[in-house]
């Protein structure tokens, strides 16, 4: 069937079927054992969900459907084929890749995150990004540094 012939609903149901892509970070991308299994998981679920939305018999409702798995497919695809799984760290005398910091501030408060990739990173679980200010800067110090940030300092006082 001719193109000509196939509904199109409106220029709004075409722009819901083309999103634009999800920025890929300029960073190289470092990420643990964990979070390669986690991106895997993720494309897995993608193409499942896009596999889903093919099953829509209506033209327009199926775009819909696909448009954000598709995005998804290949903004994951591109972060698997960049991975650069990064092994443990040999040993706790310094925070690195994959370390678990924990740090006191001046005001009392206790946080303890461990450093992992980008796609990896949930502050509220406690990870961080490589590439986050407060990683770069935990990177490379031993338990007993002091850094300030800001108007406040930081005290390193364990490293696992």
């Amino acid at each position: 069937m001719s193109v000509a012939f196939t509904k199109e609903e409106s220029a709004e149901t075409a722009a819901e079927t083309l999103l634009p892509d999800r920025p890929i970070s300029p960073h190289p991308n470092l990420v643990t054992e964990a979070g390669l299994k986690a991106l895997e998981a993720q494309l897995q679920e993608a193409r499942v969900a896009y596999e889903a939305a093919a099953a829509v018999d209506d033209v327009n409702e199926k775009r819909r459907q696909q448009a954000g798995p598709l995005r998804d497919l290949r903004y994951l695809a591109e972060r698997l084929r960049t991975a650069q799984l990064m092994p443990e760290p040999a040993s706790n005398d310094t925070v690195a890749f994959g370390s678990t910091v924990t740090f006191s501030r001046d005001d009392g408060r206790v946080q303890t995150y461990r450093i992992v990739g980008e796609d990896e990173a949930d502050p509220k679980v406690g990870s961080i990004s490589y590439v986050s200010p407060v990683a770069r800067m935990l990177l490379g110090k031993a338990v007993g540094d002091v850094m300030s940030v800001g108007d406040q300092e930081l005290e390193i006082t364990a490293i696992a």
